[in-house]
């Protein structure tokens, strides 16, 4: 190929079903190895998995606090614990989990990467990022003592 010239459009198609699953089938790999990790390490006991430096540093539970512990009581099959460590966590994991099937799908079909047909993803992202303060400010307040991890 020279300089100035494109690839082809379709390379992405072109390449094997194996390369393109690598990916997505590696993070899966990946998820399920730490998730393996913490099924085994408990992080419900002090330092075991190291400190949130957000909250050494101010004190605050940041909005993933508590997701190391949330991943540990899902792996024991108890749903409570988990959304009692990190609700917002628990919450997101079925929007994650449905991102990637779709991804693998489409990696699969050979249909190129996925991109979200979100009407306004700039206000989505904002909204994300509203609702993620949201959560931290209620988490430490006295009235939401109950998400904090």
């Amino acid at each position: 190929m020279s300089v100035g010239q494109l690839p082809a459009r379709n390379s992405y198609r072109s390449a094997s079903r194996a390369r393109r699953l690598a990916t997505p089938l590696l993070s899966a790999g990946v998820v399920g190895g730490l998730s393996l990790a913490l099924h085994f390490r408990d992080p419900h006991t002090q330092g075991s998995w190291g400190f949130c430096p957000v909250k050494a540093l101010t004190g605050w539970d940041c909005p993933g606090c508590g997701g190391l512990r949330a991943v540990h009581d899902l792996t024991h099959l108890d749903l409570g614990a988990a959304a009692s460590s990190n609700l917002l966590f628990v919450v997101a994991i079925p929007l994650v989990v449905a991102a990637w099937f779709a991804w693998t799908r489409r990696a699969w079909r050979g249909q190129g990467r996925w991109v979200p047909a979100i009407r306004h993803p700039l206000l989505w992202g904002q909204l994300a990022l509203v609702a993620l303060a949201a959560f931290t400010i209620l988490r430490n307040l006295p009235v939401g003592g109950w998400l904090a991890a």
